[in-house]
């Protein structure tokens, strides 16, 4: 084969291999089509309006009874009765235990007999004293026997004295056998039954909360102390606040009476208490509760809702909505944010349109469509 005919025929070669390739992908030489435009992205809108706000903080807190106090026998005894149920309303003065009263009646009836001794002997000295004042006036005793006859009454003086006061600690012990409710509140668990031994104060036999009114302690950030202080320091001395359980919608009332007197190093907080009145007893005590404090009143302040509000890696930002149906990225800053609505100190001005819902498909410039609030965005 010659090196010409060799040359035809991978020229051949080459040319039909090119034409299987160009028939196999075309498109590589067809012109090419224009990209179809990306279709507007649904969005629910709102608009930036001026409004007076109050800047409210929220804690949470917990709630302890106004007063509360362990019952300890004042003797030691055993206890005879138990009158109270657990859990019942009790008034300050009713009884709640009962120990055995027999020791103590004892211990009484035999210091009124000593009482009774002593003043018998007691009254005899000073009538032998009397008598023989008489005497001496007459010449018939010396002062020296009516100086003995006194020391004698003044000593039985003294221990008819020593046995009233013995025959008074008696009777008090036997009052201790009856335990009363010293507060009024509510009793809590029985802690002691009939037939049990007390040892005085040291035998725990009941507690006793007062939960009308009850107090709201919680711990509130140093930075809100200057506007707290200032709260407080008015000439009501108080400081308004709203009680609700977590998760709860109803709002009990309060206010704000103690601010204590130093800042926990530990945690950077300091301790307030809050009292409210608790009057149909909703709440008791040691349950966690939301505890709301007005700080503030903003006047005109540009107010959205709180679902505009994205975060980035540059901090909070929002779309803003434009006349030509188009979104912008805009940096904002926060003055206060609520469950709610978030108040814009810098950034946005009011009549202003932000997006609250659809954010998830925008980016800078995208294209939108305003929707009814009540249909979602797709």
């Amino acid at each position: 084969m010659t090196r010409k005919r060799a040359a035809a025929i991978a020229t051949i070669l080459l040319v039909s291999v090119a034409a299987i390739w160009f028939y196999a992908r075309p498109e590589i030489f067809a012109p090419k089509k224009e990209k179809a435009a990306a279709p507007p992205v649904p969005v629910v809108v709102a608009k930036a309006s001026l409004q007076d706000v109050s800047v409210q903080l929220e804690i949470t807190g917990r709630t302890e009874a106004y007063e509360t106090v362990t019952l300890k026998s004042r003797v030691d005894g055993q206890v005879k009765t138990v009158r109270f149920s657990e859990g019942q309303h009790v008034g300050q003065g009713d009884v709640l235990l009962q120990l055995d009263p027999a020791d103590f009646q004892a211990k009484l009836n035999q210091a009124l007999a000593n009482q009774a001794k002593t003043n018998a002997q007691w009254q005899k000295a000073r009538a032998d004293v009397e008598r023989y004042i008489a005497l001496r006036a007459k010449g018939f005793v010396s002062d020296e026997k009516v100086a003995e006859l006194s020391t004698a009454a003044a000593a039985a003086e003294s221990s008819a004295s020593a046995d009233s006061a013995a025959a008074e600690l008696a009777r008090l012990q036997l009052s201790y056998a009856t335990i009363k409710a010293p507060i009024s509140g509510i009793v809590g668990a029985k802690l002691v039954f009939p037939g049990a031994a007390v040892k005085a104060n040291d035998t725990t036999l009941a507690v006793v909360n007062r939960v009308k009114p009850l107090y709201v302690s919680f711990n509130v950030p140093e930075k809100y102390l200057p506007k707290l202080q200032a709260a407080l320091h008015t000439g009501k001395k108080t400081m308004a606040a709203e009680i609700a359980l977590p998760g709860g919608s109803e709002l009990l009332a309060a206010q704000v009476r103690f601010i204590d007197n130093g800042v926990d190093a530990s945690t950077g907080t300091i301790l307030l208490k809050a009292v409210m009145a608790n009057e149909q007893e909703k709440l008791t005590s040691g349950q966690f509760v939301t505890v709301s404090l007005v700080l503030d009143q903003l006047k005109n302040a540009v107010v959205i809702p709180a679902e505009a509000i994205q975060q980035g890696a540059e901090g909070s930002f929002v779309f803003v909505a434009k006349t030509d149906d188009t979104v912008e990225i805009r940096k904002v800053k926060i003055g206060n944010l609520q469950k709610t609505q978030a108040v814009i100190a810098e950034g946005l001005s009011a009549e202003e349109m932000v997006v609250i819902e659809g954010q998830l498909r925008l980016t800078a410039a995208a294209r939108i469509k305003p929707v009814d609030g009540g249909k979602k965005p797709n």
